[in-house]
């Protein structure tokens, strides 16, 4: 009877233990997981604002820091749509002509194959609980030509926050050890560049 009972407790021991090595082994595969995937996800609207940001630029010379002046932009700015044709007097068609033959809105453009898609939408940060994406704005001087230069930060705790906190922690330490922000970032406002830290 007692042989039984030990071999009982050694059979629930054992289950136990294989239960919580099979944990510790998955808890940072399923915390890698979780976090490409909402990587994955904010990355996608950082490049939205992005090639936003860019046709504001071409039309206004400067980056926005607001919205709501981004999202009037998109709604109310017009891009050409060109038909290239060949040039009737170049015998080696290599030139073209180009024609105006209307304007598009420049959300349709960006946006119109997109089912779904909302606006105003791209200002929320993913998995954030509703924080909003903070675009900051500043012109410096490159070469004697004053540039203007877009930065988007998103720190880990923003979007990690609901994770378990010491992975974050860790995550965030390891970040900074190699000198790289703790999050996701686009742009600089040292540098004239609209370059993403996950490129």
């Amino acid at each position: 009877m007692k042989s039984n009972i030990l071999k009982i407790v050694l059979a629930v021991v054992v289950i136990v233990l294989g239960y919580l090595l099979y944990s510790s082994i998955m808890k940072p595969i399923r915390f890698q997981e979780e976090l490409t995937k909402r990587n994955g996800q904010i990355v996608e609207k950082l490049k939205d604002i992005r090639t936003a940001q860019t046709f504001f630029k071409q039309f206004n010379n400067r980056y926005t820091s607001s919205f709501d002046s981004l999202f009037a932009f998109l709604q109310t700015g017009k891009i050409p749509v060109v038909k290239m044709i060949p040039d009737p007097n170049d015998t080696t068609f290599t030139r073209t002509i180009n024609d105006t033959i209307g304007f598009i809105a420049i959300a349709d453009s960006l946006y119109s194959k997109r089912p779904g898609f909302n606006l105003e939408d791209m200002s929320v940060i993913p998995f954030s609980d509703g924080r909003k994406f903070e675009m900051k704005t500043a012109k410096i001087d490159k070469g004697g030509t004053m540039v203007s230069v877009l930065e988007i930060l998103v720190p880990y705790e923003y979007y990690l926050f609901d994770l378990d906190q010491q992975d974050v922690v860790n995550l965030a330490k390891r970040q900074t050890d190699i000198n790289r922000y703790p999050g996701l970032k686009l742009g600089s406002l040292q540098e004239a560049s609209t370059d993403g830290n996950w490129e």
